[in-house]
């Protein structure tokens, strides 16, 4: 059973920078396409940096250009470096293993990190 710890979260000013981790155990992260969700209060989840297990990265559009996925095989760790934030960018985040190219996550959820940013 594979499990997820996000960490890295908190209140940062509007075009402030957040580096979330997400620590997987098992052994087939190296294997395992991973992505980075976040859900806003009333709104549903939605995908919003994905990574393979080669290293190419996909983005929503609205944080293209404004933030990074990243793996480090060695650590079975996900990070997502989030520059010049904006007060829609609050919510929970998630990490997650994912089928490439698509939103479907397969593994069970973490606890997520709260990630708030006033204005």
């Amino acid at each position: 059973q594979v499990q997820l710890v996000e960490s890295g979260g908190g209140l940062v000013q509007a075009g402030g920078s957040l580096r979330l981790s997400c620590v997987v155990s098992g052994s087939t992260f190296r294997f395992s396409a991973m992505g980075w969700f976040r859900q806003a209060p009333g709104a549903q989840r939605e995908l919003v940096a994905s990574i393979s297990s080669g290293g190419s990265s996909d983005y929503a559009d609205s944080v293209k250009g404004r933030f990074t996925i990243s793996r480090d095989n060695g650590r079975k760790t996900v990070y997502l470096q989030m520059n010049s934030l904006k007060p829609e960018d609050t919510a929970v985040y998630y990490c997650n293993t994912i089928l490439y190219g698509s939103t479907v996550a397969f593994g069970s959820w973490g606890q997520g990190t709260q990630v708030t940013v006033s204005s």
